[in-house]
């Protein structure tokens, strides 16, 4: 299958499949589908720091990152006491498989099992501030919108290289392009919360939140392309065919996500 029908393939499926998960499904329905993704996600990272399939760090990480989804969703006052279980289980088979474990590894499970599902858990948090529903697609619009401005701005006026040693293809041009969108994006999307869904975010608001969002979802973007770069790999999986892995979709996804959620908590 060429590159062109998978990426169409995974929008026709996925696309439907994600609003209504975020708009529709029960609560439960979306813990269920966030702790996968971070059991996904944390399994790509522990195989691009070069982990074997067969490491019971791997399977240790993945599982812990699933399970800190779900205590984030029935008993988060004890995320912190499911980490330190995690944390003291992985230096203990570190210890025991000395030499075989890198430090790299441990951290990048660390990470895994914090910042990832802290992240995706984010839109559980959302939903239950109260917020209409239709909130909880900010995240992706502010992530896949800055991709697509920039992609298409820097094709056609990038001149002056971003971040070359990281990302050679992404051109400062591309970047205020991303920035831009994600502004006209975020203003049009309270426009219609506004007209029809009684929305409680203003234009000022919403403008600040969209360029801050632009931003951060390039850094998003840039950070997991640099721990690609320095392990040498070129996709972290291939669950979304031509678009890669959970991380390569939803790297932007997964910084601008708590922004959203510290930013409206602000002026909701």
């Amino acid at each position: 299958m060429s590159s062109f029908k998978s990426r169409v393939l995974v929008a026709v499926i996925g696309v439907p499949v994600l609003v209504w998960v975020v708009l529709w499904a029960p609560s439960i329905v979306m813990m269920a589908a966030l702790a996968l993704l971070a059991g996904i996600a944390a399994h790509e990272l522990m195989q691009c720091v070069g982990l074997d399939k067969t490491s019971f760090l791997l399977s240790w990480t993945m599982i812990s990152a699933i399970f800190s989804v779900e205590w984030y969703y029935d008993r988060p006052s004890y995320i912190v006491v499911w980490w330190t279980i995690y944390v003291v289980t992985a230096f203990i088979y570190a210890i025991v498989k000395a030499g075989e474990v890198k430090f790299v590894q441990v951290l990048a499970g660390i990470f895994a099992v914090m910042f990832i599902p802290y992240s995706f858990s984010a839109f559980l948090r959302l939903e239950s501030s109260g917020l209409h529903r239709a909130y909880l697609l900010l995240p992706f619009i502010l992530s896949f919108a800055c991709d697509t401005f920039a992609y298409f701005a820097g094709m056609a006026f990038g001149k002056h290289k971003l971040a070359p040693k990281v990302s050679p293809k992404k051109s400062i041009e591309g970047s205020i392009g991303g920035l831009l969108g994600n502004l006209l994006c975020g203003l049009l999307f309270a426009f219609v919360m506004d007209r029809w869904f009684g929305g409680s975010i203003g234009y000022g608001s919403m403008a600040v939140l969209a360029l801050a969002c632009g931003v951060v979802a390039q850094v998003g973007d840039l950070s997991f392309s640099l721990i690609k770069r320095e392990f040498g790999i070129k996709d972290y999986g291939h669950l979304f065919l031509a678009h890669g892995g959970v991380l390569d979709r939803f790297d932007s996804v997964l910084f601008v996500t708590p922004v959203i959620e510290i930013i409206l908590s602000f002026v909701k």
